[in-house]
Order: C-alpha cells, then sequence, then structure tokens
C-alpha cells in the first residue's frame, strides 16, 4: 500500500485546483509534506477530469507520473474496448501499465491478470484496484512475454506494445514496438481464445492486417474527431485455413464527450476504397460532409458515396456532397452557402461580409496560415470555409455554414 503522511495529504486536497508550475516554485512551507509526491498528483488528478473523470471523483486514486499519464487510455477508449470484450473467465493484460484499459475490461470477467514490468506502475495499480472494489483483478509485477509462457488459458489476452526504443523515440512498426507482438502471436493464440492488440492510430491497418494475418475485426477508434487508437483483434480459430472467403470486420468509432458516438462498419477484406469524382457544380449540391477521423484512416471513400448517396469533390479531397440531406453521415454536416475560386475578384466578392472564419484544408496547396493570411481573415466565428481541389475544377473556396 502506498502510504504518505497526512501533511501531503492535506497538501493535495487544498491545493487541488491550483496551477502546479506555480506551486512548484512557491514550495511547501512545511517539511513534512512530500513536494514532489503531491504535485504528482494534483497535476494527475487534474489531468483525469477530462480524461478519466469516474476516476477523478474517487478519493483515494493515485496517480502515476507524467508521461504514463498521458500514455494511458482514456475512460472513453477503455469503456469502448470493455465493450466489445464481452465477458468471461479470465483476462490477461500481458502490458497493464497503470491499469486504465484492466479496470474497464476486468469488470466482464470473473478474474483478471495484471502483467506490468514497472514496479512502481504495479504498486499504484495494487491501490487503485482496492480503492475501486476490483479485488478479483491480481496483480504480477513482470514481464509480459515471460508470463506468457507459463500463463494458464485465458479467454481474452491484451497487449499494448510500448512505442518508444531504447533512446524514447516514437516507433510505429509492429516489429519496432516493445514486446515485438508478430513474434508471440502464435504462442498468444494457444494460450487464449482471443487476442486484442493495441497499435499506434499512426499505423496503416491494411497493413497491419497483412504482417499479422487472419485478423478477424479491425476498431479504428476516435475521441471527438481526433484518432486515437488502432484495435485489432483475432480469435484463435480464425488462424486456421477454414474460410476460402474470410471476412473482415472494421468500425470506425468516433466517440464523443456527450456520450453519443458516430459509428460505421464495413467488410475491410471485400470493400474497395476507391471512389469517383465528379463534375461539380454549384447548383446541384447544397450540403457539405467531412467524414471525421476514423473515417479518414479507413480510406473507405466509396462506400461512403454508396451507402449514403453523396460523391466526393475530388478522388484526394475526401469531401462529399449532396443536393440532398445525408441522415447518419459519420462525420461534420454543412450548408453551403458560396463557390469561389482563388481569383481576387471573386474572393472580393464571395467574402466581403466575412471578417472570421474556422479555415479547413484538403489537397490545397496553401496551409490554414498562409490561407487565412492571404484571406486576412481572423479565426473562429459561424463560418467555415473549405479549401480544396474540385474535378475538373481547379482550387476552389466553399463557404459553408455547420447544419444545427
Amino acid at each position: 500500500m502506498i502510504m504518505k503522511n497526512q501533511a501531503t495529504l492535506d497538501f493535495i486536497r487544498e491545493h487541488a485546483d491550483d496551477d502546479v508550475r506555480q506551486l512548484a516554485l512557491r514550495g511547501s512551507k512545511m517539511s513534512e509534506v512530500d513536494l514532489s509526491y503531491a504535485l504528482e498528483q494534483i497535476a494527475g488528478r487534474q489531468k483525469a477530469r477530462t480524461k478519466l473523470p469516474s476516476w477523478a471523483s474517487i478519493d483515494g486514486i493515485v496517480y502515476p507520473p507524467h508521461l504514463s499519464m498521458e500514455q494511458c487510455s482514456s475512460e472513453l477508449t477503455a469503456r469502448y474496448k470493455a465493450s466489445i470484450a464481452g465477458k468471461g473467465a479470465l483476462f490477461v493484460d500481458l502490458t497493464a501499465g497503470f491499469g486504465v484499459d484492466m479496470a474497464f475490461i476486468a469488470q466482464g470477467f470473473q478474474k483478471a491478470v495484471h502483467v506490468e514490468r514497472q514496479p512502481q506502475l504495479c504498486a499504484i495499480s495494487s491501490e487503485n484496484y482496492n480503492v475501486l472494489g476490483l479485488n478479483h483483478i491480481e496483480v504480477v509485477c513482470g514481464d509480459g512475454v515471460e508470463y506468457l509462457h507459463t500463463m494458464n488459458h485465458a479467454d481474452l489476452l491484451f497487449i499494448d506494445p510500448a512505442r518508444r526504443d531504447e533512446h524514447g523515440g516514437r516507433t510505429y512498426g509492429i516489429a519496432d514496438c516493445t514486446p515485438n507482438v508478430l513474434e508471440m502471436l502464435d504462442e498468444m493464440l494457444e494460450k487464449a481464445d482471443r487476442v486484442m492488440i493495441k497499435l499506434s492510430p499512426m499505423l496503416d491497418w491494411r497493413k497491419a492486417v497483412a504482417d499479422l494475418g487472419k485478423v478477424n475485426e479491425v476498431h479504428i477508434i476516435s475521441v471527438d474527431n481526433e484518432c486515437k487508437e488502432l484495435l485489432l483483434a483475432v480469435k484463435s480459430e480464425e488462424r486456421t485455413e477454414n474460410s476460402a472467403s474470410p471476412s473482415l470486420r472494421v468500425v470506425c468509432v468516433n466517440l464523443l464527450s456527450d456520450g453519443n458516438k458516430e459509428c460505421f462498419e464495413f467488410d475491410g477484406y471485400h470493400a474497395s476504397p476507391s471512389s469517383s469524382a465528379f463534375h461539380f457544380s454549384p447548383f446541384d449540391s447544397r450540403f457539405l460532409y467531412e467524414p471525421n477521423a476514423s473515417i479518414m484512416k479507413a480510406g473507405c471513400f466509396g462506400l461512403l458515396e454508396q451507402r449514403f448517396g453523396v460523391m466526393q469533390l475530388d478522388k484526394n479531397s475526401h469531401l462529399f456532397v449532396s443536393d440532398k440531406e445525408v441522415i447518419g453521415f459519420p462525420g461534420r454536416e454543412f450548408l453551403i452557402e458560396k463557390r469561389t475560386s482563388m481569383n481576387k475578384r471573386e474572393l472580393k466578392a464571395a467574402l466581403a461580409d466575412i471578417d472570421k472564419a474556422n479555415i479547413t484544408v484538403r489537397n490545397f496547396p496553401m496551409s490554414v496560415a498562409e490561407l487565412r493570411k492571404r484571406l486576412k481573415l481572423k479565426e473562429g466565428g459561424e463560418v467555415y470555409i473549405f479549401a480544396t481541389t474540385i474535378a475538373n475544377e481547379g482550387h476552389q473556396l466553399l463557404v459553408c455554414r455547420k447544419k444545427t
């Protein structure tokens, strides 16, 4: 158990909302206060208010050092993983870290094993599981690969390989992460019915599937339109030659802070990512659609056209339009008010009554900063300008307002 004296606990409680940097400069007048620990806990809880809100509301939760807090899953993504993990007898996380994913996924299992190499994180997690009432979780301080060799058969194995090399630099390829999942997968599938692998959202999901073999599910997870995780799921029976035409369920999910979510599914083995560009006319289309971050990562643009009856402005622009409103499109919806080329006279007429706007560039030769300077527009407001390329018509600006 992590024990701290009352003076330190009082300091944490008294300064829970204070600026940590200012607290560090001022220090504490009481020598018995463990200032380093106190500042770590204050900063961790402040971060948890947005990342782990249900934990932030509980007294007694212990937070890890800054890097571990930054790298841990958010509550939204952990709850999502728990929803697809299901229920069972035994769940094992071979790289459990601070234990956020473990705490949420384990609630569906009769027993869970948290394996982590860092003693400090093991001590913190043990403390937190007691506070959370998760007494069926066993914490093992050791190497996940070694534990794999001797573990009992599990319903579900989870692994989140470290994406930093020995020099602290970021790595993204599966083979470059620690441990190397490619070398472990066969043994993991011998030891568990299912394996879930959390990877960097920077990875090409198609290459990851090809590298690993017969993956049966891919989950591309975004939070508030920022891509956060690539999650692959494999069942042990899927590794056999049991199907001449295998299917791959790809789920693009955008989890929203208000509790809602956007979800789009398709068969990743048989869906074509290609889409058709068309000749855009300002009179054909009133609505503009911008796919969410998970859809952009998946690259399933042809499917969007097929399912929603929208059309893409250009094969590399990844913006879609329709002459009628589309219900359930996984992304943002806008009303197109004006369209202009980059001709000075046209620009002046189109932007005459606009002094500020939200600017997005897609398949366009200027950055947002360069275009904002060129247009002399402040940031913000209710106007949204999409600078893009339209098939057969070149560089264009679409002046829109968000559909409410």
